[in-house]
């Protein structure tokens, strides 16, 4: 069995077009969609994914500004630049990019964007709203294009069992709470592993739709998969390689090519879930544009 490919490069340019439609649309009643990315140090990952995130927008038809914040800024001066864009009636979303210094406490940061503003989806007030299936909730980026991959690629999730690897904040938590919501795209039994879960290979043979986000490189290998499951793979590792002119190569959370064997469909890294995240941030700030129209 050879997996069918799952292209996020496709798919997310597709989404991002239906965005831009939607943006003319909302022009003509004179509503420009406005996005803010607050960027403190000079992480040079975060850096890359912040000009992605401003070339999208613009090329959407957004509003786009981006605050670039030295490392010595302080937590007073960062909440003081949130506050401001929270008054901004010209920036409908806005999100802090993380990780940020270790001297800054990222949870009162990210509680002190406003909730109709956070189109990352981290505030407690939208983290509580996707528990209950509030359709004003804002999803978090990454499970929203998750789950988006699936629905587009005609991948069956009613009645599935989806194993995800990782319980963070940012994807595993969302996207199990994505998955057992009611409608397309959910209706999913699911089983969330991490560090403690005993016999973990055991327990992903189990997946129909198996979702890797631990964060280490190549940790999903194919003894893990059962044959003919669907394998989404989040990660994003740097690996050392010095057959590459720079020294490495970029991988997931997932051993590609073994697995790809057995898989029905698999998401590539590159090229996967990635473009999905913007396409979906952009999405979000829609949203919020869309909901501060209706009052």
């Amino acid at each position: 069995m050879t997996a069918r490919l799952l292209d996020g490069v496709a798919m997310g340019r597709a989404i991002r077009q239906e965005v831009a439609q939607d943006v003319a649309r909302l022009a003509q009643v004179g509503i420009k969609p406005g996005l803010a990315v607050v960027l403190v140090g000079e992480d040079p990952a975060s850096q890359v994914y912040v000009r992605s995130k401003g070339k999208a927008c613009e090329e959407a038809g957004m509003h786009s500004v981006t605050i670039r914040l030295p490392a010595t800024t302080t937590q007073a001066e960062l909440l003081a630049t949130i506050d401001k864009l929270n008054a901004d009636p010209a920036i409908h979303g806005m999100l802090v990019q993380l990780p940020l210094p270790k001297a800054m406490n990222s949870e009162q940061v990210l509680r002190r964007i406003d909730p109709r503003k956070d189109v990352d989806g981290f505030h407690p007030e939208n983290v509580g709203k996707l528990v209950t299936g509030d359709p004003t909730a804002f999803r978090p980026a990454t499970p929203y294009g998750v789950q988006q991959m699936l629905i587009r690629s005609g991948v069956e999730t009613k009645g599935a069992h989806a194993v995800i690897i990782g319980r963070s904040n940012i994807v595993g938590k969302p996207m199990a709470n994505l998955l057992i919501q009611q409608g397309p795209g959910g209706d999913a039994t699911v089983t969330v592993c991490h560090s403690r879960t005993r016999d973990l290979p055991a327990i992903a043979r189990q997946a129909d739709i198996l979702i890797a986000a631990i964060g280490k490189a190549e940790f999903v290998t194919a003894d893990m998969v059962r044959p003919g499951a669907v394998v989404i793979d989040v990660g994003i590792n740097r690996v050392d390689d010095p057959t590459k002119e720079k020294g490495y190569r970029l991988c997931g959370d997932v051993a590609f090519e073994p697995v790809a064997a057995i898989a029905s469909a698999i998401t590539p890294v590159p090229g996967g879930v990635g473009p999905m995240t913007i396409a979906m941030l952009l999405k979000n700030t829609l949203q919020a544009a869309e909901l501060t129209r209706a009052g």
